[in-house]
């Protein structure tokens, strides 16, 4: 803006004063002075036009027809997500088996229809499109998810996600009731928040108790929360978030379209059309 106002002052004075740095000589050279200084009237006329409209168009789109800016950015928005879309078709199609790693599945394992969801146990949206992704479950048996247990909180995080991928190993419906008993109950209380010392022990034992309750072999499941398989699959899922650019959860591939955000029922079920 300051340099806008600069050169605005610099091609008023060009226009105003330009004419006195030429000096008229014998006829030839008058006609020569004259078109000079048309040509710089000429700039200096671009150069104040120029300014003006730079100085005036934001006033315009953002006080007088600010509709034009928002429909500016969303079409932008629209345009990136037909590009990021393309990529994610393309690399979906390409790494579907590689994709689903060592994750649990929960729904038909065989489903045709295949959603990838990124996700955090300790996330309230999360919880929210879990609770739109059960009852599509409910009713259809083509269609699976694959759940990207994204550990992003720390130790509000680590041991249900760690889990989960590790109760796969013993047997994926007990795996995806696990997820299903987390995601639908409290596996930690604001009382068990007060002790941050002992919150990460707090919660390991509240999930052992959960999976427990699945009929899950707990001593093996802590043996296999540790192994190489669980840490396979966090790195999938982390190798994964970065090549998609997912910085947040819940965040969903339905079919070969890029879903961010707890989006509801509805969307889902037009996006598996």
């Amino acid at each position: 803006m300051i340099w806008t106002l600069l050169i605005l002052v610099l091609a008023i004075a060009l226009y105003v004063f330009g004419g006195m740095f030429i000096k008229a000589g014998n006829k030839k050279a008058a006609a020569l002075d004259v078109v000079i200084h048309k040509g710089i009237n000429a700039v200096a006329i671009i150069l104040i036009a120029g300014c003006v409209c730079r100085l005036i168009t934001p006033v315009y789109l953002v006080k007088t027809n600010p509709a034009i800016l928002q429909e500016m950015v969303q079409n932008m928005q629209a345009e990136q997500e037909k590009v990021k879309n393309a990529e994610v078709r393309k690399y979906v199609k390409k790494h579907m088996n590689e994709m689903i790693g060592d994750a649990p599945i929960a729904g038909n394992v065989d489903a045709k229809n295949t959603i990838f969801l990124w996700s955090d146990y300790s996330c309230p949206y999360c919880r929210r499109v879990h609770s739109e992704l059960s009852r599509v479950l409910s009713e259809r048996d083509d269609v699976r998810v694959v759940l990207k247990n994204f550990s992003i909180h720390g130790a509000l995080s680590d041991a249900p996600a760690k889990a989960v991928i590790a109760a796969k190993i013993q047997d994926n419906a007990k795996a995806a009731a696990l997820d299903k008993l987390l995601m639908d109950k409290e596996y930690y209380t604001q009382d068990d928040m007060k002790n941050q010392a002992k919150l990460p022990e707090t919660i390991h034992a509240n999930v052992m108790n959960f999976a427990k309750e699945v009929g899950l072999d707990t001593k093996q499941l802590e043996a296999d929360m540790e192994g190489e398989v669980v840490q396979r699959e966090l790195q999938n899922v982390r190798d994964l978030a970065q090549r998609f650019e997912i910085t947040g959860t819940p965040f969903l591939i339905i079919g070969e379209q890029a879903f961010p955000g707890a989006i509801p029922y509805s969307r889902i079920i037009e996006a598996l059309k």
